[in-house]
């Protein structure tokens, strides 16, 4: 039996033993059955402690179930000898604690309901669940109190453990580093660690019940990051994913996410549980490194456009004079000189290979434009394809770094498109949306399987990678009918 049914059973015992002599007596002329009896029968097999005591009889009319020599190790007699002996069975720092609810409860008359610690005869300390009320005469004087008592020491040892266990808990996720953040199913805070309070600027209190993407910098990501916990499972995990954090103070933190989803009942989701990694110092000294980078390579490109190019050019010019003068003259080494020059041009043309490769993009505003055009051009003469840019609106990109990065997740896209998807039509685009800009490559491949890999491959880290060094995101999805859809959304100046 439970705690709360302990009403149920006091009021079955308040009416057996307030009901008027000869109220339930049967029809035929049968004696009554002893009203004690029924109550010990009834209570006996109650797996509590059942007391009841008169306040107008002496104390040799009071009662107690036998359950109190399994519990405390005392039998019913010597429970009964000494009328004080509960009171100094109960734990010394529950004793007044006692003394005013008991106190209340004859002064009131409200029933008593309260736990308290006793101290069993071999020493053990048990927790007791006590339900006790007084019974009064029609005459509204007190009859007798009784009352029930439940073990429920283990229940309070399996609240100690979860309790310690809580505490235990709530160390570690204010102890780690990372952010974690739990959610409940529709992706409202319910958990905030201290890291997340130090990083953001806010307290728990304050994002407490908040939609998790609120958070997130600009209404995409909100969308995004919304959309992505929507669609989590049971058991998946969500990895990968960066965003930029708003904190109080209107600074953006660059955070890479990763999400699980405890399981609950039936299926469903119990919580999301949320980590997350503040990357926004490695960002700068990435994105750093790579303008240094890019900065170098440049420079080797131009050097060698503009430096040893223009050598070579001169020496294939000088070459090609001495070969006509030895021609004119009908020299033997007119043959060597002319395969001279074949060699000096042959080497100009790698050299502006090798150029371009370090410099695909020129640095007018224009440069990404021209490139991805002549990409595309060079990608229907070496591959036989249908390979077009499209540019509806000029989009001029001042910033070399961003539009080198543009252009190599754009040939990386089309030599998946080629390679992976066996496409034969390819369209380039470059577009401005709501003030970001759009690069967007589509093919009529064999499109995405249906079942994505858990681990992306290569070229999709690379191009996702590039995408976010220059503060963009990727999206790789499956065309309207077929094929593939690239698009790499990043961030124009105004």
């Amino acid at each position: 039996m439970k705690p709360n049914e302990a009403e149920a059973v006091l009021q079955d015992l308040a009416t057996l033993f307030s009901s008027e002599p000869g109220s339930s007596r049967p029809s035929d002329d049968s004696p009554l059955p002893n009203p004690e009896a029924k109550y010990r029968t009834l209570v006996e097999q109650l797996p509590a402690v059942v007391f009841m005591a008169y306040l107008d009889q002496r104390i040799s009319e009071a009662y107690v179930s036998p359950r109190i020599e399994e519990a405390m190790g005392f039998t019913q007699a010597e429970w009964l000898e000494d009328p004080v002996r509960w009171y100094h069975h109960i734990h010394p720092d529950d004793q007044e604690r006692w003394s005013i609810e008991a106190a209340d409860m004859f002064l009131t008359g409200r029933p008593l309901r309260s736990a308290y610690r006793v101290i069993a005869r071999d020493g053990r300390v048990l927790w007791f669940q006590c339900e006790a009320k007084i019974v009064r005469e029609k005459s509204g004087q007190p009859w007798f109190i009784h009352g029930v008592g439940f073990d429920i020491t283990d229940l309070k040892r399996a609240e100690a453990a979860l309790e310690q266990e809580r505490n235990l808990l709530s160390v570690l996720l204010d102890t780690v580093a990372a952010l974690v953040v739990v959610l409940s199913p529709t992706g409202e805070i319910v958990r905030f660690n201290r890291a997340c309070e130090q990083l953001s600027g806010y307290r728990f209190e304050e994002v407490w019940g908040r939609p998790f993407w609120d958070l997130f910098a600009t209404p995409e990501e909100s969308e995004r990051w919304r959309a992505l916990l929507e669609g989590l499972q049971p058991g998946r995990r969500l990895e990968g994913y960066e965003g930029d954090w708003i904190t109080r103070d209107g600074t953006r933190r660059r955070i890479a996410w990763s999400s699980t989803v405890l399981p609950g009942a039936s299926s469903s989701t119990s919580h999301i549980i949320t980590t997350g990694i503040d990357i926004t110092e490695r960002k700068h000294m990435e994105k750093a490194l790579l303008e240094i980078s890019a900065r170098e390579q440049r420079q080797i490109g131009q050097d060698l456009h503009d430096g040893l190019g223009q050598h070579l050019t001169g020496i294939a010019f000088m070459s090609k004079v001495l070969a006509q003068q030895l021609a004119d003259q009908q020299a033997a080494e007119a043959d060597h000189a002319r395969k001279i020059v074949d060699l000096v041009n042959q080497a100009i043309h790698k050299t502006r290979e090798l150029a371009r490769g370090l410099l695909p993009v020129f640095s007018a505003s224009d440069g990404l434009m021209s490139a991805l055009k002549q990409w595309a051009s060079e990608v229907e003469d070496l591959f036989h394809v249908s390979c077009r840019f499209e540019c509806t609106e000029p989009l001029l990109i001042d910033d070399v770094g961003l539009a080198t990065q543009l252009y190599h997740i754009a040939q990386e896209a089309v030599n998946n498109a080629i390679k992976h998807g066996r496409a034969r039509r390819i369209l380039l685009s470059l577009r401005r949306e709501s003030g970001k800009g759009s690069l967007i490559v589509e093919d009529d491949g064999v499109g995405l399987p249906e079942t994505l890999p858990k681990q992306p491959g290569l070229g999709l880290r690379i191009m996702s990678h590039r995408a976010n060094m220059v503060g963009g995101s990727l999206e790789v999805r499956r065309g309207p009918e077929r094929g593939t859809v690239v698009c790499c959304r990043f961030p124009m100046a105004n």
